[in-house]
């Protein structure tokens, strides 16, 4: 069982920017697939990135592409999502995942085992 821990939510500008860590309870990169997902106050979750640990390989929505970039702090041992050029549209709680399952990741809630408790973005 993987316990995942969220930090780096607050409040920022429209414009600005803004990085949000997830640490493991196990090293992150014993996950295969990692992911970050948001949900927005009335609205479903939604994915918004992964990472394929076997690989460099990564995936994001259309609405952060360019904007976002998902990646592995190696020194920190922290799965990261740095977000630039924040919109009102990317406010949300944001949620990071993790599975253990080889040769299967995708940017779905289907292919995550474990989850975060959240932390929450806004932008205004």
């Amino acid at each position: 069982h993987v316990q995942l821990v969220e930090s780096g939510g607050g409040s920022v500008q429209v414009g600005g920017s803004r990085r949000l860590s997830c640490a493991a309870s196990t090293y992150i990169v014993n996950s295969k697939c990692l992911g970050w997902f948001r949900q927005a106050p009335g609205k479903e979750r939604e994915a918004v990135a992964r990472i394929y640990t076997g690989g460099s390989s990564a995936e994001y929505a259309d609405s952060v592409k360019g904007r976002f970039t998902i990646f592995i702090d190696h020194v920190m041992g922290t799965l990261d999502l740095r977000m630039n050029s924040l919109e009102p549209e990317d406010t949300g709680t944001y949620y990071c995942a993790a599975s253990e399952r080889s040769g299967i990741c995708a940017l779905a809630e289907w292919a995550f085992t474990y989850w975060g408790q959240g932390t929450q973005v806004t932008v205004s």
